[in-house]
Parts: structure tokens; C-alpha cells; sequence
């Protein structure tokens, strides 16, 4: 299946999309170049919902640094920075899923953490898009509220299926 498709998906069947990207892992001769893929395109449509709203941001402060700086600091920081993040975070998602006797690896916890990065990209989509033409208020709030929901349930479910014993 295409990306979006398998994007789209896993909003329906986090599970059966996991289970599938895993078992492309088993015949891939470099899974880990899929996984950093997945990563560094969530990270980049991440940094794109972002964008507009540091265009848009009203630089009045004398010592305010330039819109070129803001967003190179910006670009930096997510295709740079966030992706060792993300690499940690996966790594201490493991141990804490071996203390609960977890039968996955390190490369299945940085799939499943590396893929809702790239799933939940699109909500940050949306969520730059509210940023940029509501502003600050309750429905940015409800928007930050529902990408931390979906991140985090996906990719807890994404990690329990990555833990699992995987047959073969």
C-alpha cells in the first residue's frame, strides 16, 4: 500500500498497520533506512504545519531576531535535533516495555514510534492551519489537545504490537 493509504489506515486499524509495516521489516535488507524515512518525512510535514505561524508571528522587539532565523532555528531543530529525540524516546520505550516483559527490539520500538511521528504528521497539518488562521484560543487548544491524544494512543498501540511476540 501507498504511504497515505497506510497513513489513513492506521486512524481505523493501528494494530493491522503495525502488524503489516513489522512483517515488511522481517524481509527488508534495511529496515532501519524505512524506519529514519518515516521519521524525517513526519519530522519535515511537522516543520511545514509550523511554518505559517512563524511567518506569522509579529517580530516588534527591537533585539527580535529575523524570520529567516526563526525558521532555519525551526528546520534545524526538527530534521536535526527532534529525530535524535526520537531515537531516545524509542530506545527508553523498549526498557520500559522489556520491565514488562516486552519480546521486541529496539528497531521494532523505533518502527512503531517512527511511524506515529509520520501518522500524526497531517494533524500537525491541521493544527499549524488553526494556529495561522484562528490564533491562540480554545480551538487551538482543543487542536493541540487531539494531536497529544492521538500521538500518544498511537503510539501506544503501535509499541504493545511492537512488544509482542512475533511468529516465526
Amino acid at each position: 500500500m501507498s504511504v497515505t493509504t497506510e497513513i489513513l489506515h492506521t486512524y481505523r486499524a493501528p494494530r493491522v498497520v503495525m502488524r503489516r509495516l513489522l512483517g515488511s521489516m522481517a524481509g527488508d535488507d534495511r529496515p532501519e533506512a524505512r524506519a529514519l524515512v518515516y521519521l524525517l518525512a513526519g519530522c519535515f510535514i511537522i516543520f511545514v504545519g509550523q511554518l505559517p505561524g512563524l511567518l506569522a508571528v509579529p517580530l516588534t522587539a527591537a533585539d527580535a531576531p529575523p524570520r529567516e532565523a526563526l525558521v532555519g532555528i525551526t528546520f534545524f531543530s526538527w530534521m536535526f535535533i527532534w529525530p535524535l529525540l526520537f531515537y531516545l524516546l524509542a530506545a527508553l520505550g523498549h526498557v520500559m516495555a522489556r520491565l514488562f516483559r516486552g519480546k521486541g527490539s529496539f528497531a521494532t520500538a523505533r518502527m512503531a514510534l517512527f511511524w506515529t511521528v509520520l501518522a500524526v504528521s497531517p494533524l500537525m497539518l491541521f493544527r499549524g492551519m488553526v494556529e495561522t488562521m484562528i490564533g491562540p484560543g480554545p480551538q487551538l487548544m482543543v487542536a493541540d489537545t487531539l494531536v497529544g491524544v492521538a500521538f500518544c494512543a498511537l503510539w501506544a498501540i503501535s509499541l504493545l504490537e511492537a512488544e509482542r511476540p512475533q511468529p516465526g
